[in-house]
């Protein structure tokens, strides 16, 4: 019987993570950001990240960590609570209703 390759990582589609939060914060970001009329390259400059990482971030491709939620608050010159509360509005605009 041939042997079977091992293929590393996740099968494509997968995810081990809670993608509504983070498309959710993603959202937040990007709102904030274009209220400021800051563009995304720079936003990305100013917090020490990436550009495609930010847009990861921004389409809740990535969850980002703590850490990086607060380099982003300190670039968007906010606070990481004001990011947590448009995130959960967001969320709660999403949320199914219960009527």
């Amino acid at each position: 019987m041939p042997k079977r390759s091992i293929q590393r990582g996740r099968p494509t589609g997968t995810t081990t993570y809670e993608a509504e939060p983070a498309i959710a914060f993603g959202a937040a970001v990007r709102e904030e950001r274009t209220n400021q009329g800051i563009a995304q390259e720079t936003l990305a400059h100013m917090a020490g990240i990436e550009r495609s990482h930010m847009g990861k971030i921004e389409r809740g491709e990535h969850v980002p960590t703590l850490p990086l939620i607060l380099k982003i608050a300190r670039a968007l010159k906010c606070s990481s609570a004001h990011l947590m509360t448009l995130t959960e509005a967001k969320l709660a605009e999403s949320a199914p209703s219960s009527d």
